[in-house]
């Protein structure tokens, strides 16, 4: 006999991101169509053909508990993980060893990239002396990409299950679905999930360019254009997006509200080219498919908002707007869809967890975020993209989906 599976809601959300360190924040700026791409003044950016990105301001890592060995030693995808986390988990009320078995909290925060300046830093530093001598003993410990992870659930006395998923663009997507399937079969009452990522460094930047995925645009504001005939590519950006997923009982019993509940999830591959989308989108419909499925989807009856991948690159698009067709068929074209990273640019394994965190509040408030800059659609994106402004809607279906290099497809379904 098969056990009965159980419930998984939302308790604790958090986001680090080029609109908003916090979640109002970030909230508020998406549903004011608030660019946060911007010229880098990081470093220098004169020799470099892209010289914008939706980088992270105003972050003070002392604000999320973090003290100053701590924020010295380490990379800072983990500092924005860790912030992430502490910002969920103070929300979630959840205390390992109080009111959760520590056995029983997990976490799975992956990083696409991981430390991306320290292996750039340790590098040049070994060119320079081929002896090493120079080489941080922090290197690897500060580096690998699932020491944000590891980090986190030290911080949170997280004993129970920890991953680190990496999937690119997918990451955080992927996150969030296993650790839902793993509370729902009974491994874990609660799991800190999400993504984080710091990619948008020089060699980041260069490293995109020449592979042609950048936008090259001469305007920051206007250089994320998902969905619009104009689009030539999409934008780097930073952050981190975590969740808190809890077993509905253990939730319920000791008080917790409730933020949604996540109801759906769908993983496939393209098994098609390592950059490349599969053009007819039958594969990321098939993640689509089984999300909604999974969700108890009534066409017809439910009002849809789907926060797209929306990357604002030529092949991603068109492949994506097949895909929503080959799913939903003529509801594709009554599904409400936006594309925030036509505002915060592309968090890469952060993207699918900040993403998860609008739908949420789009379910919370009735209303669709846009996707700014579609002044231009391109007719062979003709679903409803939001363009713009944002509109009010009585949704009670979201979805957020993931695309990710290597034809990693991922989608996740909420309900209130």
């Amino acid at each position: 006999m098969e056990q009965e599976r159980k419930r998984v809601v939302v308790t604790g959300m958090g986001v680090i991101s080029s609109v908003g360190n916090d979640v109002e924040t970030f909230w508020r700026n998406l549903r004011n169509g608030v660019c946060g791409i911007d010229f880098i003044d990081e470093f220098p950016t004169e020799e470099l053909a892209v010289k914008f990105a939706g980088k992270v301001r105003d972050f003070h890592p002392e604000e999320y508990g973090m003290d100053k060995p701590f924020i010295r030693k380490q990379a800072m995808f983990t500092k924005y993980g860790v912030a992430a986390a502490w910002q969920a988990m103070r929300q979630s009320a959840l205390v390992s060893g109080e009111n959760i078995d520590p056995f029983r909290l997990g976490v799975y925060v992956g990083s696409g990239i991981g430390g991306f300046e320290v292996q750039y830093r340790e590098t040049v530093k070994m060119v320079e002396d081929p002896t090493g001598h120079w080489i941080s003993p922090l290197f690897i410990p500060t580096m690998i990409s699932n020491i944000a992870a590891g980090n986190i659930s030290i911080r949170h006395g997280a004993q129970g299950p920890c991953l680190d998923v990496v999937t690119a663009c997918a990451t955080s997507t992927n996150s969030i679905g296993e650790a839902y399937r793993a509370i729902r079969h009974g491994y874990a009452d609660a799991i800190i999930a999400g993504g984080t990522e710091y990619a948008t460094i020089p060699l980041g930047l260069a490293a995109f360019t020449n592979a042609t995925a950048l936008s090259k645009a001469e305007n920051p504001k206007y250089a994320s254009l998902p969905f619009n005939a104009n689009r030539a590519g999409f934008v780097m950006g930073d952050g981190a997006g975590v969740l808190v997923l809890e077993e509905y009982e253990h939730a319920r019993a000791r008080g917790a509200q409730i933020l949604a509940e996540m109801v759906g999830y769908g993983n496939t591959c393209d098994a098609h080219h390592v950059t490349a989308p599969r053009p007819d989108g039958t594969t990321q419909a098939r993640a689509i498919s089984l999300a909604l499925e999974e969700a108890g989807y009534k066409p017809g009856e439910d009002v849809l908002y789907i926060n797209a991948h929306g990357t604002g690159t030529r092949l991603n698009d068109a492949a994506e707007t097949r895909a929503y067709k080959v799913a939903l068929g003529d509801e594709a074209y009554r599904a409400h869809i936006s594309s925030t990273k036509s505002m915060t640019g592309h968090m890469f394994g952060a993207a699918g967890a900040a993403e998860a965190i609008a739908t949420i509040l789009a379910l919370r408030d009735g209303v669709i975020p846009p996707t700014i800059n579609l002044d231009c659609p391109d007719p062979e994106c003709d679903l409803d993209y939001t363009p713009n402004v944002a509109v009010q809607a009585p949704v009670t279906l979201g979805l957020s989906d993931s695309f990710g290099f290597g034809g990693h497809n991922a989608c996740i379904a909420f309900r209130l």
